[in-house]
């Protein structure tokens, strides 16, 4: 089970398309709420019902949590159940995934030191002891950065290749016609 983690002002491309790309994939990918309702607001105004409820969320189900970017990774870094679900993630040797902004939480919590990475320029200053690239994803060991709204489709892919293999995520891309 992927969890997408949806907080109100997430950036809509950076969680929509990935979950949709890992759902074309077989992967079995629930959004969840971090809010107090199901209903969560995109920071350009498109509202979307999340599957679950962050309570409802259970870590010994988890393959990946994704952190989408946008003004939203402010409320995904406030809260305590988010840093335990990464926490959880980690600690069952998990992937933990994050574009845009939202690798910087990761930063704060010292897990991209040693390592190399990527976020939305800006938030680099937050990516302590990280090696950025500024390439478009990248990964190392567990952790997956991805730099913006316009990685969001290769970030997809690399959560595809990570979880069913690279053939299916080539696959995959070239039915999508990412190929063209």
């Amino acid at each position: 089970m992927v969890y997408v983690l949806l907080a109100d002002d997430f950036e809509e491309i950076e969680a929509i398309e990935p979950a949709d790309i890992m759902r074309r994939a077989g992967v079995d990918v629930k959004t969840v709420s971090v809010m107090s309702g199901l209903e969560v607001r995109g920071s350009h105004g498109i509202s979307v019902k999340a599957d679950m409820l962050l309570a409802d969320a259970d870590p010994k189900e988890m393959e990946m949590v994704v952190l989408p970017g946008g003004m939203g990774h402010l409320h995904l870094d406030a809260s305590n159940g988010v840093h335990a679900l990464i926490n959880e993630a980690l600690v069952q040797n998990k992937y933990v995934a994050a574009i845009c902004a939202a690798p910087s939480i990761l930063g704060k919590k010292q897990l991209l030191s040693g390592k190399r990475a990527t976020c939305f320029p800006g938030f680099e200053k937050y990516c302590y002891g990280a090696e950025m690239t500024g390439e478009k994803c990248v990964k190392d060991g567990n952790i997956i950065t991805g730099r913006g709204p316009g990685a969001a489709a290769e970030f997809g892919f690399m959560l595809v290749s990570v979880l069913k293999g690279s053939e299916t995520a080539d696959s995959l891309r070239e039915d999508m016609q990412y190929n063209d």
